[in-house]
C-alpha cells in the first residue's frame, strides 16, 4: 500500500481505544494482512509468519466489516480513483445494460437445477 492510499485510508480506519493496554500492532500492518489475504486468497491460518498473527488480523477484518468501516474505505478509495484519472468523483449518471444484470425467467433455487428426464430417456427401466 502506497503513503497516498494509507492516508486515504488512515482516518477511516478506527484508532486503538484510549486506555488499557496499548496496541501491539500498529494499523497500518493489519490493513496490509487483510489486503494481503484478500489479494492472494489465501486461508487465513495460511499467512506468512512475516505478518501480524492470523487471528488478530482476522479478528480486526471482522470488527471492521460490523462497523461499516470497509464499505466506506471502498468508497473512498473510489472517490480517490476517480479523480486521479480526472473524472468526477462523484458520478451522477450510472448505465446499465442487459449483460450488466443476471437474470432469470423464473428465479429461485430450482432454477440452477438441469431438466429431469423420463426413465425412457435416461436409459434405466
Amino acid at each position: 500500500m502506497t503513503d497516498e492510499e494509507w492516508a486515504i485510508l488512515e482516518p477511516l480506519i478506527p484508532a486503538p481505544k484510549t486506555g488499557g493496554r496499548p496496541a501491539k500492532v500498529p494499523r497500518r500492518e493489519i490493513v496490509h494482512a487483510i489486503r494481503y489475504v484478500l489479494e492472494n486468497g489465501i486461508k487465513w491460518r495460511a499467512m506468512p509468519h512475516d505478518l501480524p498473527h492470523w487471528s488478530t488480523v482476522y479478528h480486526y477484518f471482522r470488527k471492521w466489516l460490523k462497523e461499516g468501516v470497509w464499505e466506506k474505505a471502498v468508497q473512498a478509495l473510489a472517490r480517490w480513483d476517480q479523480e486521479r484519472e480526472g473524472r468526477y468523483a462523484s458520478p451522477s449518471a450510472l448505465v446499465m445494460d442487459s449483460q450488466s444484470v443476471k437474470t432469470s425467467e423464473k428465479g429461485g433455487p430450482g432454477d440452477t437445477t438441469g431438466r429431469r428426464r423420463s426413465r425412457g430417456e435416461s436409459g434405466r427401466f
